[in-house]
């Protein structure tokens, strides 16, 4: 693996279990345990009722598309190689809506609402990224 040249995440104390379960292929998530209204970005206190109470879960890394935006400039060095790439907001099945990159296809091929998997880049050794691909299973709402 080259010298990954992207910006970095810089992990902190509330975020630090999102990224160790990236690290290990899995989405987990901050769930509040008094109203159950899952948390992200996560945080010490649930936006929906104030409680400091919560705990990680495992999320099924598949969604919808919402939206995205097709990246042709290079705003960055590190991403010249990349463009054009696909920016997306995606709806996991749990009902959090994320920013991620839509990979495996290209840009002309993502369109809104279609179905998507998660897909895990180990970008260095302590840092993985989510990514989300075309669903190999389909599914109806």
């Amino acid at each position: 693996m080259g010298e990954y040249t992207k910006p970095l995440p810089i992990p902190n104390e509330d975020s630090q279990p999102f990224w160790e379960g990236l690290r290990t292929h899995k989405i987990v998530l901050q769930r509040c345990c008094q109203c159950g209204s899952y948390r992200f970005p996560p945080r010490s206190l649930c936006p929906h009722c104030l409680s400091v109470e919560s705990e990680w879960q495992e999320l099924s890394g598949r969604g919808k598309v919402y939206s995205f935006s097709v990246i042709h400039h290079v705003y960055r060095p590190g991403f010249a190689d990349d463009v054009p790439y696909v920016v997306a907001l995606v709806d996991l099945e749990e009902g959090i809506r994320i920013t991620s990159n839509i990979v495996d296809c290209t840009p002309e091929e993502v369109k809104i609402g279609m179905d998507i998997e998660v897909v895990f880049a180990d970008v260095t050794p302590e840092i993985t990224l989510h990514q989300f691909r075309p669903s190999t299973v389909s599914r109806h709402s």
